[in-house]
């Protein structure tokens, strides 16, 4: 019944990993925390469950923009969907809460202040299935987007006690995901982490770039990119409105979003380019979580985010249909100065600037930047991936199993209840008050790093934290902790490569940079076996006219990688264009005799 219900309903024959095991927990009524990568089909985990059970799934989502995006595409799987907000008159959300109450309506998206209202009104007169709390990194005051309103929702579990509540991100480390379980007092949670893994998106990093190689970088990236769609995120709101003249200056469309714009300024920027009217969108970071654009190609950040999660979530939404896409990095001492300044006058000082400094860490890491990305969120990855510049082009490496077991040493001998920085004072045999206070002088491991320079012991213990052999305890002080991967190294299970330290080189890298040309790697496509070019591009063109005569984005119709299997496998009956992914029962019948007539023609 499940199997069916997916390829009925959404064109699938088969579950991505651990989504066939969260549905069955959904359906068993049981909570759920879920943790998958954007583009890794989260939202098939509560979609699908409510599908199958009696009565309306509430789902708790933070923006209007993602959730009209989310109702048009369950619209457009025949799936009877509503969202009640301010954007709607009261006359539209009245009709909605009658069809809610008639039983008609299968998911019902909802903001969190609105839900609160609806609590002891609409709430109580229907049939409820589950809880959604979709972007749920928001509930927690260690997320990279906390939001006030979403701690209330805690009155989900106290008022209704049997509704099994499902919460689910894209973005939470550990001490994230402890809050979320706490804040919505969840019963006998199951976690689900999902590989945060997005092997289909390259990730490059250009460090001490001036403006005009910016530009002339981002000019080239977007001409090997042709005709795709991407985002540029900026710092500041008129850097968005530069960059943007910029590129409509050498024939580029380009539309410009962020928060001192109007409403309706916000939502044409957004509406063009879901809509390929423009194809490229320069924003600030206010610009992209209502976005579930599936042919976004590729990510450009002009300047460094505040955050892994912040960025992690920007970079998501390439490539969300697993096709490959690029994302580029630029990062200058610049930002680090202002977005320090920022960290320093926020409410949460120093959790902002631990984050900035981790954020940081990565732009200027000699070490593959998808194992940082994975072991910040706590997922080990043993290999290097070979899809970044430092894969690309690796640096020297060393045997330095006995630094990282000297600092493994002696951060377990002092209880695992020290910061960086005092474990290097144990480490070089520093006399400071602290050091003495604690009697850290006294442990067998105090000076045992005497011969490496206090600066590189820092260089050595970044290292470690991004190939995962230690984290940092936010909620604890900001103190280190050894990890499964750093014991393995600490008993001598396995050994510890690290990056030869060579200080000279980043001084003269702005130099250089400006010197040499930086080889440019090559774009690869995703291959479909005996696809037709010309066929995908009037394929493409069918579907946006199908699309425009609706007033829904393209994508919504028909994902990417829908009409890339069609060029490639060409069907030309009805059944066998509903055996393709990505294409239900309903977009089978709505739009197969289109689609198949054009490739009928095709093929004569």
């Amino acid at each position: 019944m499940i199997l069916k219900t997916l390829k009925s309903y959404f064109g699938y024959t088969s579950f991505r990993p651990q989504q066939e095991e969260i549905i069955q927990r959904i359906l068993s009524k049981q909570d759920t925390l879920v943790l998958m990568p954007t583009g890794g089909g989260k939202s098939i985990c509560y979609q699908l469950p409510a599908l199958l059970m009696q009565g309306t799934a509430i789902v708790v989502s933070p923006l209007i923009s993602l959730m009209k995006d989310q109702v048009e595409a369950l619209q457009a799987n025949g799936i009877p969907a509503r969202a009640i907000n301010s954007a709607n008159d009261e006359t539209v959300n009245a009709n909605i809460r009658f069809e809610c109450q008639q039983g008609r309506i299968k998911l019902l998206y909802i903001s969190p202040e609105r839900l609160l209202t609806e609590t002891n009104f609409l709430l109580k007169d229907i049939q409820i299935s589950l809880f959604a709390i979709d972007e749920a990194h928001c509930i927690s005051q260690w997320g990279h987007d906390f939001r006030p309103e979403y701690t209330q929702l805690k009155v989900l579990r106290r008022e209704f006690p049997k509704v099994p509540i499902v919460a689910l991100t894209a973005t939470a480390d550990k001490v994230t995901r402890q809050d979320i379980l706490t804040q919505l007092d969840m019963k006998n949670p199951k976690v689900f982490i999902s590989s945060f893994d997005r092997p289909n998106l390259s990730l490059d990093v250009k460090r001490g770039y001036q403006q005009k190689e910016k530009i002339r970088t981002i000019l080239d990236f977007i001409r090997r990119h042709h005709g795709e769609s991407g985002i540029i995120y900026c710092m500041s709101r008129s850097k968005t409105e530069k960059v943007a003249e910029m590129l409509e200056e050498h024939g580029i469309t380009a539309g410009v979003y962020h928060a001192g714009l109007s409403a309706a300024a916000r939502e044409m920027a957004q509406d063009d380019f879901i809509n390929d009217r423009v194809q490229v969108v320069c924003a600030t970071i206010a610009f992209g979580m209502g976005i579930d654009k599936s042919n976004v190609r590729w990510v450009i950040h002009y300047n460094l985010p505040k955050s892994i999660e912040s960025f992690y979530q920007e970079i998501g939404r390439a490539g969300r249909d697993g096709l490959k896409s690029d994302t580029l990095l630029f990062y200058s001492f610049g930002d680090i100065v202002l977005l320090s300044k920022f960290a320093q006058e926020s409410n949460q000082q120093e959790i902002n600037m631990e984050k900035l400094n981790r954020m940081q860490q990565y732009a200027e890491s000699d070490i593959c930047r998808r194992r940082i990305l994975l072991n910040y969120f706590g997922e080990n990855m043993e290999h290097d991936c070979g899809n970044c510049d430092v894969c690309r082009n690796p640096p020297e490496r060393f045997d330095g199993t006995i630094v990282v077991q000297k600092a493994l040493s002696a951060l377990i001998r002092a209880n695992q209840q020290v910061t960086m920085t005092v474990l290097i004072d144990i480490l070089r045999g520093a006399a400071t008050q602290e050091i003495m206070s604690h009697g850290y002088d006294r442990l067998k491991t105090y000076g045992a790093g005497r011969d490496i320079p206090a600066r590189d012991w820092h260089d050595y213990l970044l290292q470690m934290l991004n190939l995962g052999y230690i984290e940092v305890a936010y909620n604890e002080n900001n103190h280190l902790k050894a990890t499964e991967s750093g014991r393995k190294i600490l008993f001598g299970k396995e050994r510890a490569l690290l990056v030869v330290i060579k200080r000279e080189d980043y001084a003269t890298k702005g130099k250089r940079t400006r010197k040499v040309a930086q080889p440019v790697p090559t774009l690869t496509p995703m291959q479909f076996a005996n696809e037709s070019e010309s066929l995908f591009e009037e394929l493409r063109a069918l579907r946006k006219k199908l699309a425009d005569q609706q007033a829904i984005p393209a994508y919504i119709v028909l994902s990417d990688k829908t009409l890339h299997l069609l060029a490639s496998s060409k069907p030309t009956t009805l059944e066998a264009f509903g055996e393709i992914s990505g294409i239900g029962e309903y977009k089978k019948e709505r739009y197969g005799k289109d689609f198949v007539t054009l490739i009928q023609k095709f093929t004569k």
